[in-house]
């Protein structure tokens, strides 16, 4: 019989023929037959070996917008699939960090809405086209994704315009699988209970269409929770609804359309632990007492501005006489009565169950998300696509320290594009190419209350709860009266921008060995923005502005011996600056540098592997960057300069066991000066916490405290992440078969931005899981940080020096499925 040429790269599965088999070499081509040996063969023997889906099933156009592989992809990036999702137990944006190196997020507020690439914020994408802002607003639904994409760097040209950071792209399920579409009806339905009264339920199925000419798939996911929490008062309620429809019309013609609706009720937001000392961190000691100089006089459970202020009269914000809860800081402090703790004063040992949170609070959010696509193949080698995009996004929240939101935002899309092949050279050069056009409108309206100077998150003794002064008044409130909001708006952006783009891409194959890839987008953008809120702080009147502008991406890669492809790219990257629903400020609109649209570039050299016989893969990527991100409650964009090393690999060692590592080494900078508004904790101005944790000490540019006038380290990162994870799967046998994972991540110290920070001690913590499956039926177990180790999250964003989340303790669940 003959040898066979097997192409391992991005493959899921290790091929055992029955028959002699010789490995290839990476980045093999077509099969090489033995031209002296027969050309059939009588039986070929296909055994799956990666089972917990770690490896690339085909080449992807996610990070460039052409097929490729991802081990011949000169970017770093990684996919996570939904069998990988599950077998590691990762259920939100956040525990990714134990398959993709740079992710670390700091808290925001305990929702996980955005994945923190190489120390910034990232942008979500649902298949390719990018979603509203979502920094913290819902936490990001991942199990309705056929896979997650990670791509460290700008998005693709074809994407449209984002900064260098990174991205997440969620791949829906669909009516398609491996081979093409579906052949026969597939399901699923699982229920879960856990600790802390867990409950969550999913059904999914997939249909085969077969009408004639037309054939296809559909495919329908549904999610259910409804549950308690870790952390007390806090109770997660969610449902996502997913449907795709793929068909094959016949004649070269293709289309895609579906979406996926989600609603949640839960995702309140906290701060976590305040009063921050590193007693409370080391120790878990926590400064108690109230303040009790306000006094809530009209008994509605809250503090209304006039009880603020103390003015009856003239009881809102805008009143000359109001006297806030901050006091500015200039390199001396003073105190106030309302500042200081007058009773209950002592100390007392916190639980990391007890965050800050009220009856009050609240948080309900409302996302649609559409597509559609319509394709036709015009020869072999050419296709043009038309596609279609809409998202929107509602959020109603309230956070009691004093912070009320409303978003409510939408935007559409529509994309050509024609891709095509060429041949030069007799065929010793093969270039892959793509151009098109697309458009992007948006329109969102923004109102956010937290100018006036009521915010003080130290305020709440959370170790005795919520109380009626510590409770601020919001312009959700219902009654009427005196002190009384009603639904006069502190900020009130409305924002409408639009985006022309026109795109390309090239990718070109020189000798089968040297691949050089060249692309660029030229866009044409047009802002408006008009904040008619009562005190924004923002230009009056509707700003307009609009520009130009042209970005490129170029890598270089080369199919060395031995499995080895080093790689070299370097990209520029613009886009706007936008607020927490995808608005732009009209400050940043009438800014006479255009700091509405920013910049950005990365130079990146690293080398993708492949061993072993196809069975271990990995990256080593080096990076550097520049690129901004809006800091502090006036949005006010600061430069940002990143260098770091990252190292992914994956392996599967044998029929039975495979093993993950993730691991990164950074280093984030903040380019001075640093010029925004930001909340201080009381030891940094000075004051003993007993006489300054009822208000709050504020700075108007953070450059002004000692040590920051310049450049200084973004310390709310870790300067290294690294996650080692196991898993095994049994041979089949007549009662079943068993499983599980097991894994451990590290994450290094972080720590507050001002001078003499609290510091968060670095930790591990370790997950597992296991399973049994018989016939149709799973039982899986998961248990997260196994060895219930206390660790701390920093608070993103103003509130970052105040705040920090307690890790939850050790918690476990189970859920039973069952497929047909």
């Amino acid at each position: 019989m003959s040898n066979q040429r097997l192409l391992m790269a991005g493959s899921s599965v290790a091929v055992l023929l029955a028959l002699s088999v010789a490995a290839s070499p990476a980045f093999a081509a077509d099969p090489a037959v033995d031209p002296g040996a027969p050309t059939a063969v009588d039986e070929i023997v296909v055994k799956a070996r990666d089972k917990a889906g770690l490896l690339e099933t085909k080449p992807n156009n996610t990070v460039f917008g052409l097929d490729k592989p991802l081990l011949e992809t000169p970017r770093s990036a990684s996919f996570v699939s939904d069998t990988t999702l599950q077998r590691y137990g990762i259920e939100t944006i956040d525990g990714l960090t134990a398959v993709s190196p740079g992710t670390y997020t700091a808290s925001f507020y305990g929702v996980p809405g955005a994945l923190n690439i190489r120390g910034t914020l990232a942008e979500n994408y649902f298949r390719g086209f990018k979603r509203i802002e979502n920094r913290g607003t819902y936490s990001t639904p991942i199990g309705a994704a056929d896979q997650i994409q990670i791509v460290r760097g700008p998005p693709t040209p074809i994407y449209g315009s984002g900064k260098v950071g990174g991205m997440l792209n969620f791949i829906p399920k669909s009516g398609r699988n491996e081979g093409g579409y579906l052949s026969e009806p597939t399901g699923e339905v699982t229920a879960t209970y856990g600790s802390y009264n867990r409950k969550n339920a999913t059904a999914q199925i997939g249909l085969p269409v077969n009408l004639g000419p037309v054939t296809g798939g559909v495919y329908a996911y549904g999610e259910v929770e409804d549950s308690h929490s870790f952390y007390k008062g806090i109770y997660p309620r969610r449902q996502t609804g997913e449907v795709s429809a793929d068909f094959d019309l016949g004649n070269g013609w293709t289309t895609a359309f579906g979406g996926m609706k989600y609603h949640s009720d839960g995702d309140v937001q906290t701060p976590g632990w305040n009063r921050l000392t590193q007693s409370l961190i080391d120790n878990r000691t926590y400064t108690t007492g109230r303040d009790t100089s306000l006094v809530d006089s009209d008994g509605n459970g809250r503090m209304t501005l006039n009880e603020i202020s103390g003015n009856s009269a003239n009881p809102y914000y805008y009143d000359p006489a109001f006297k806030p809860l901050y006091i500015p800081y200039y390199g001396f402090y003073n105190t106030d009565a309302a500042h200081t703790l007058d009773t209950g004063v002592g100390t007392v040992k916190l639980s990391p169950r007890t965050v800050y949170i009220s009856p009050a609070d609240f948080s309900k959010t409302n996302t649609n998300t559409l597509y559609f696509d319509l394709a036709k193949a015009l020869s072999p080698d050419s296709t043009i696509k038309a596609q279609l995009f809409y998202d929107d996004q509602e959020n109603k929240r309230f956070v009691s320290y004093g912070y009320p939101a409303w978003f409510k935002s939408s935007v559409w899309e529509a994309r050509v594009t024609y891709d095509f092949a060429n041949e030069f050279m007799d065929g010793a050069v093969k270039a892959k190419s793509f151009v098109g056009a697309s458009y992007r409108d948006f329109s969102g309206r923004r109102r956010e209350s937290y100018n006036s100077g009521v915010i003080a998150l130290d305020r709440r003794d959370i170790s005795f709860g919520a109380t009626a002064t510590d409770i601020i008044d919001s312009p959700f409130s219902t009654e009427t009266g005196p002190g009384v909001l009603g639904l006069a708006w502190e900020n009130d952006n409305r924002s409408d921008w639009s985006q022309k783009g026109l795109f390309f891409m090239t990718d070109v194959t020189v000798g089968e060995k040297l691949n050089l890839m060249l692309g660029g987008r030229w866009d044409d953008y047009d802002v408006t923005s008009n904040d008619t809120g009562v005190l924004s702080y923002q230009v009056s009147g509707e700003q307009k502005a609009g520009k130009d502008k042209f970005t490129y991406t170029a890598s270089a890669t080369y199919k060395a011996p031995g499995g080895v492809m080093p790689y070299i790219t370097y990209a520029k990257a613009s886009a706007l600056e936008m607020s927490q629903a995808g608005d732009v400020a009209p400050s940043l609109v009438a800014d006479a540098s255009d700091a509405w649209l920013s910049n950005s570039d990365l130079a990146e050299a690293g080398v993708k592997f492949q061993w072993l016989k196809g069975t271990l893969v990995g990256s080593l990527a080096g990076y550097r960057q520049n690129r901004t991100q809006l800091t502090g409650i006036t949005g006010t964009p600061t430069g940002t300069r990143a260098k770091g090393v990252e190292l992914e690999v994956r392996w599967l060692a044998s029929e039975n066991f495979s093993f993950t590592f993730s691991g990164n080494s950074q280093h984030t900078t903040v380019k001075g000066p640093d010029n925004s508004f930001q909340y201080i904790p009381a030891y940094t101005a000075g004051v003993p916490g007993s006489q300054a944790f009822g208000g709050t000490y504020v700075v108007w540019a953070f450059s002004g405290l000692p040590g920051r006038a310049g450049d200084y380290d973004y310390t709310l990162i870790p300067k290294s992440v690294v996650s080692l994870y196991g898993a095994y799967t049994s041979d089949d046998h007549d009662w079943g078969k068993v499983g599980g994972a097991l894994g451990v991540t590290h994450v290094t110290k972080t720590a507050g931005t001002v001078q003499n920070a609290v510091t968060y001690p670095a930790y591990a913590v370790a997950n597992a899981s296991a399973y049994y499956e018989y016939g149709p039926y799973t039982v899986t177990a998961n248990i997260d940080n196994l060895f219930d180790k206390l660790y701390f999250t920093p608070d993103a964003d103003s509130y970052a020096n105040l705040g920090a989340l307690p890790s939850k303790g050790r918690e476990w669940r189970v859920t039973l499925s069952r497929k047909f």
